[in-house]
């Protein structure tokens, strides 16, 4: 997918635009207020940098402004509303750092990974110690920077009333927490359909989609009714978000995805498309799902089998139609007369936007 989305109205890309502008005065900001510590920081820095500029959908901050939109007019004042829905790509940042650590993935949107390229620098230097270990402790530091930055740069936006805040410190607590259930998933190695189901909602669904449009609507000091409509959309949308992301990772072209083919099964991810696959096999594809999944020197001839193993037990068809059904959900939640129908209408261009993506 392309990183400037297509625009649903003529306000869209001058939102993106804005986002991308306050994200970059801020880090200069950070930049600025971090210069005594000399050159020594600008590793950090430049990480930083292009991990929250150069890159990513922006999806986060569109659904806290079409939350917002769902009551509020084109016309009125959103200028705490954008500086606010920018801080999420911050806290966006923070997570796909430690996630590429958890995962111990080598690349990220087609560059090497925050922990690799701090693993790469301390050999280039020729620096004492493990250079894996250097790396790994450098991204860490990395991504608790990032989470403080976002909340910093939550709080200067000055949105009013307590609501937006408990909105956003839920959705921290909740990409964490959803974080450890896909940890706790990986570990248990279940094929389990409802387990692989529910870190979706978690992780993704509330993290993603839900809580940005929940956001959004906050600030806007939107009825419940709005709440109820954006939840259902969000979860919905959320889940159908995630599991193409899923069906990327193993059917994916990598010169699209940044990602090396069949990425997620060499990291062993337990997702519905593999606990599905485990539902229908016979005992010998059984044996090479169980066998293949998590080993990370996997040939990708044997990538290749175990995509074909995954198609032939219909795992994969029946991960595109519970996109389609999830996608259709969200679309029949937009039918309701509480949001505005340019929300509307926005929120209904980007469910092709989340679902029909190559990357």
């Amino acid at each position: 997918m392309q990183r400037n989305v297509p625009a649903v109205t003529d306000r869209l890309d001058t939102v993106i635009s804005r986002v991308d502008a306050d994200l970059a005065a801020f880090l200069d900001g950070r930049a600025a207020a971090l210069a005594p510590l000399g050159a020594d920081i600008d590793p950090v820095l430049a990480a930083a940098r292009t991990l929250v500029l150069d890159g990513g959908k922006r999806l986060r901050p569109i659904f806290v402004y079409w939350g917002w939109r769902a009551v509020r007019g084109a016309e009125d004042d959103d200028r705490a509303l954008v500086s606010a829905a920018a801080s999420l790509e911050l806290l966006h940042a923070c997570a796909l750092v430690h996630d590429d650590v958890m995962d111990a993935s080598a690349t990220r949107r087609g560059r090497p990974s925050a922990h690799a390229a701090f693993a790469s620098l301390h050999r280039d230097e020729a620096w004492t110690g493990d250079p894996d270990v250097f790396g790994t402790a450098a991204a860490i530091v990395l991504g608790d920077l990032l989470l403080s930055w976002a909340d910093a740069m939550f709080a200067q936006a000055g949105v009013p009333g307590a609501a937006a805040r408990s909105v956003y410190d839920e959705m921290r607590q909740l990409v964490m927490a959803g974080q450890y259930l896909d940890v706790l998933s990986q570990a248990r190695g279940a094929y389990d359909v409802d387990e692989a189901l529910r870190v979706i909602r978690f992780k993704t669904s509330k993290y993603t989609i839900e809580g940005p449009l929940h956001l959004g609507a906050a600030v806007a000091d939107a009825p419940g009714v709005v709440f109820d409509v954006l939840t259902t959309y969000g979860l919905a949308l959320g889940e159908a978000f995630q599991l193409r992301d899923d069906v990327l990772g193993v059917f994916g072209d990598p010169s699209v995805t940044g990602k090396p083919a069949g990425d997620d099964l060499r990291e062993g991810k337990h997702t519905l498309l593999t606990a599905l696959a485990m539902q229908a096999a016979d005992t010998e594809q059984a044996r090479m799902l169980r066998a293949g999944l998590g080993d990370r020197q996997m040939h990708e001839t044997q990538v290749a089998r175990l995509r074909e193993l995954i198609r032939s037990t219909g795992a994969l068809e029946q991960v595109e139609r519970r996109i389609a059904q999830r996608a259709a959900d969200a679309r029949a939640a937009l039918e309701s007369p509480h949001i505005s129908e340019a929300s509307r209408h926005a929120l209904g261009a980007l469910i092709a936007v989340a679902v029909d993506r190559h990357a």
